[in-house]
């Protein structure tokens, strides 16, 4: 394929995933009016986010399996048609309920991601496929540091429906990219999609996610949060059992099993909760008031443009990540992001009094990202049989996604046990936040230790799968 081609086809898949991290921040400088803005309760508001969580964590593994049965292009394609209705039915909602249900569609093409880096393994030359992982799966953090400015300059100067105009405009653009750049592949896997093990995995994850996200506001003590609880673990098992049964899984557990595949994704969950803890407390302790001996007294613009350089240090560093791969193996890549993350959180305590400082802790943290993020796809792909690569990054996506609704869950309670009075308001104290980042440290350790035993890849076999791996894995 020729270079240009290459860089072209990469060029639009990373655009396509920041675009569909976007999505995940766009109403964060809009969560404290939307009870206002959309004449409801905080409560019912708070579905706003909620939804596309749980849409994002069903939609994704679903998405990657019909993309590896019936070609990721097409996938990619569809992915962005909820995309598109999801940001125009919320640019038109005045209400909560159209506003929940646009973005549970928004949520639906969270799969676009997986389905990209899963696509480069198809379409691009070994030589360029570790660059264009790393590229690719940085363009989530990315995606997420960029646009928390932009949203919170257009919320606080223009009408707030822009902010979803605009995100339904850009949807359009990447689907037109897509087709005209994203060559198709012939489909290797083969069997039927396991509608079964969809409805199973759903259910389990919507339960599952559910309950942790509601159970500080609805008491983790009560009869929904421990029912959501205890259903989700007996749905699946349940799941878990069908799919080792049947003849044509939505997830093959047999392969996820493989200690390679298996502890990727043990450090992906772990990791997942490393790296949102610093998303809850840093922009926290940036907008809290001066008057608390500890905040920062930042506007909400200034938050998010204190935030942004951590996306563009994931756009430098993750070249270098995809050079370390080369030369050591994408594990050592792993195991150095996980380290790194951890150093960042180490700092963050030290110099956490200043905007500077936060700015430098969060610059490391988000260089460990990075390198963790280009590392675990390419973990994962050389592990895996060519026919089920986009099933198989979806659900190291959903590892990802289900860690960081842990950590959301565990920093949250945290910060509430160790809070104090401010008008009447409870906020975290200076020690809650300090424990708050000394709980990220420890947990981006303990993912640097799960990784230091992925077993290293021997070299033997012949085919295209495992010679495209080569380039990021050998």
């Amino acid at each position: 394929m020729p270079g240009a081609g290459s860089k072209g086809i990469v060029g639009v898949l990373a655009l396509a995933g920041i675009i569909a991290a976007i999505m995940q921040t766009l109403v964060v400088p809009l969560l404290g009016q939307l009870p206002v803005l959309l004449h409801t309760s905080a409560s019912n508001a708070s579905w706003v986010v909620t939804a596309t969580l749980l849409a994002g964590a069903v939609a994704t593994p679903v998405a990657g399996r019909l993309g590896d049965l019936y070609g990721k292009r097409r996938m990619l394609l569809i992915s962005t048609v909820p995309l598109i209705a999801g940001s125009v039915l919320c640019a038109v909602a005045d209400s909560v309920v159209p506003m929940i249900i646009g973005r549970g569609l928004q949520g639906m093409g969270m799969g676009i991601l997986p389905l990209g880096i899963s696509a480069l393994r198809d379409l691009l030359p070994a030589e360029r496929l570790g660059p264009s992982i790393a590229m690719v799966s940085a363009s989530l953090g990315i995606g997420s540091a960029l646009g928390l400015p932009v949203a919170a300059v257009v919320a606080q100067h223009a009408n707030w429906h822009i902010l979803f105009w605009g995100a339904g405009a850009l949807s359009l653009l990447i689907a037109i990219l897509i087709y005209v750049v994203v060559p198709d592949v012939p489909v290797v896997a083969t069997g039927r999609f396991d509608g079964v093990g969809a409805i199973g995995l759903g259910v389990g994850l919507v339960c599952l996610l559910l309950g942790i996200s509601k159970g500080a506001t609805w008491g983790w003590d009560s009869g929904s949060i421990v029912g959501l609880l205890v259903a989700a673990v007996a749905v699946l098992v349940l799941w878990a059992w069908w799919e080792l049964r049947t003849d044509d899984p939505m997830v093959d557990l047999r392969v996820a099993r493989r200690p390679r595949v298996l502890l990727t994704n043990a450090s992906s969950a772990v990791l997942g909760f490393g790296m949102y803890s610093a998303s809850l407390i840093v922009p926290q302790l940036l907008v809290l008031p001066k008057i608390t001996g500890y905040g920062l007294g930042q506007s909400m613009l200034a938050m998010g443009l204190w935030m942004a350089p951590g996306g563009i240090i994931m756009m430098a560093v993750s070249p270098l990540g995809a050079k370390l791969s080369a030369a050591r193996g994408p594990k050592v890549t792993l195991v150095a992001g996980a380290l790194v993350l951890a150093a960042g959180y180490a700092t963050s305590t030290v110099l956490m009094s200043s905007t500077w400082g936060l700015l430098v802790a969060v610059c490391i943290c988000n260089s460990g990202v990075a390198l963790a993020y280009g590392a675990m796809p390419a973990l994962i792909m050389s592990a895996v049989p060519l026919s089920e690569t986009a099933a198989a990054n979806s659900f190291n996506t959903l590892m990802r996604s289900i860690g960081a609704s842990f950590s959301a869950a565990v920093i949250g309670v945290v910060l509430a046990q160790l809070s104090t009075s401010l008008g009447g308001h409870p906020i975290p104290t200076e020690n809650g936040f300090r424990v708050g980042l000394f709980i990220g440290c420890g947990v981006a350790l303990a993912a640097a230790a799960i990784a230091a035993f992925i077993p290293v890849r021997h070299a033997g076999t012949s085919n295209r799968s495992t010679s495209s791996a080569a380039a990021v894995a050998a």
